[in-house]
């Protein structure tokens, strides 16, 4: 029987478990590095949890021990043209990474270990991190002549403020996690062994509360920073008008063909 090459793993596990569902980027050999398919198959795991009304949380985590995500692989944007670079690498990875903080659920990142450059950025398209105590936390593509290309340099000020954040971004230094949790870009630090431990808690909390309420909740803290605020308000516009008697009227009239008589209700 043939064996099974990395390169024939899937780069992203979906486990759902009840409530919860557990994301894990899944290139151990690699330190969990993003490359196109993994952006690829991260979408199809998105596409399936918006769909699933079952779901209340969301563990965001990354294969092995050593890292949670050590950014985006070399190998694989070092060969784009820069037009391809414009065109497909780094479109995608925003679309991507809005798509997982669009999520109606709360997305719980379990950072495991090293989170650099775009794993940071992952990490902070979450709403909540919990970090090993061995984790160490940096942007440094300065290093390499380049810079964070999927919303690092928007999230980063937004979440620990504008010197905090070009503190980070312009000496490509290395946060270790209890600094991290000081400035307020972890919400958690626990021992390595205890990461998932922790961040499942503290899902199932929020998935024995109201979903509705949690998911509305989380509608409006991000709209009210600025977070796809058109969204917001249209969603539950949308949502209160259709619960009206006028909202049935409307619909009742359209199928008997007559004109509606809406009375404000």
């Amino acid at each position: 029987m043939a064996s099974t090459s990395a390169a024939d793993e899937p780069r992203v596990l979906l486990n759902l478990e009840g409530p919860l569902a557990t994301l894990t980027l899944n290139r151990p050999r690699k330190l969990n590095a993003v490359d196109p398919p993994m952006l690829e198959q991260l979408e199809v795991a998105i596409d399936r949890l918006e769909r699933d009304s079952g779901v209340r949380a969301v563990i965001l985590t990354g294969a092995g021990e050593r890292a949670f995500c050590v950014g985006a692989d070399i190998n694989a944007w070092a060969a784009l043209r820069p037009l391809d670079m414009w065109r497909r690498w780094i479109r995608e990875g925003h679309r991507v990474f809005e798509r997982v903080a669009r999520l109606r659920q709360p997305v719980i990142a379990a950072l495991n270990g090293h989170t650099f450059g775009g794993g940071l950025e992952i990490a902070l398209a979450a709403d909540l991190r919990i970090a090993a105590a061995e984790a160490e936390l940096a942007f440094p593509e300065v290093k390499l002549a380049t810079i964070p290309g999927w919303a690092g340099t928007q999230r980063l000020p937004a979440l620990i403020g504008a010197g905090r954040a070009k503190e980070v971004i312009f000496t490509g230094r290395r946060i270790d996690a209890a600094t991290a949790e000081r400035w307020g870009l972890v919400n958690e630090v626990v021992p390595r062994e205890a990461v998932l431990e922790r961040a499942t808690e503290i899902a199932r909390e929020i998935g024995a509360n109201a979903p509705v309420s949690v998911q509305i909740a989380k509608a409006i803290i991000d709209g009210g920073l600025g977070q796809a605020g058109g969204v917001t308000l249209e969603g539950l516009a949308g949502a209160l008008a259709a619960a009206t008697a006028d909202a049935q009227e409307g619909l009742a009239a359209f199928r008997e063909r007559r004109p509606p008589q809406f009375k404000g209700e």
